[in-house]
């Protein structure tokens, strides 16, 4: 693909998010897409050869985005494990807080595609999720929670439990439900007493 491309396919891969992440896959068309990003469906054709591969670019290109953002906070995370936790939960607070937040796109979209498992995105949507719940095992390792990669699991499962349960019911009060659910599994075990 010629350099010169790029940004025609940058403005593709952007006008295709906002309309997957607003009214999902299977009820968006390419037309709406090429309009939105002021291109000709050939142009779109040019650079994306089907629907489902422009779906895929997009949530690599988003993957990217998320784990960078992941990754930086992250690298502000530190102290006791249940100050990491703490965090991790207040950040899904203020996220789902927005004006008309949508949830988790990577999970909205594997779960329209439920019914196709071979799908790119699906594949992408799993490595992204993947990754992520590795960072957080690597987190809770260099703060000395035993069974990392265990707790992180369970952690993610609350988390992404929350997330989901925000976007039904539109309240974000089940980020803290389910942050201090996660500070209980990464709480230091107390110690048996000496008269036990």
């Amino acid at each position: 693909m010629p350099k010169s491309s790029e940004p025609t396919r940058e403005r593709i891969l952007k006008a295709a998010y906002a309309r997957f992440r607003r009214e999902g896959f299977t009820r968006v068309g390419v037309d709406e897409i090429a309009a939105a990003a002021k291109v000709t469906k050939r142009t779109l054709y040019y650079h994306f050869r089907s629907k489902d591969e422009l779906l895929a670019a997009v949530l690599e290109s988003q993957h990217q985005m998320a784990l960078n953002a992941f990754r930086t906070f992250g690298d502000s995370l530190s102290g006791r494990p249940e100050k990491i936790v703490e965090q991790l939960f207040d950040q899904i607070m203020r996220w789902s807080s927005q004006p008309r937040w949508t949830g988790s796109g990577f999970t909205r979209l594997a779960m329209e595609l439920a019914d196709m498992p071979g799908h790119p995105a699906r594949r992408i949507a799993k490595q992204h999720k993947k990754i992520l719940e590795d960072c957080l095992a690597d987190l809770l390792k260099k703060a000395g929670v035993p069974s990392p990669r265990d707790r992180a699991r369970e952690v993610w499962l609350l988390s992404e439990g929350a997330i989901s349960l925000i976007f039904i019911h539109g309240d974000p009060e089940y980020a803290k439900a389910a942050g201090d659910a996660a500070k209980r599994l990464v709480a230091p075990t107390p110690l048996p007493s000496a008269s036990a």
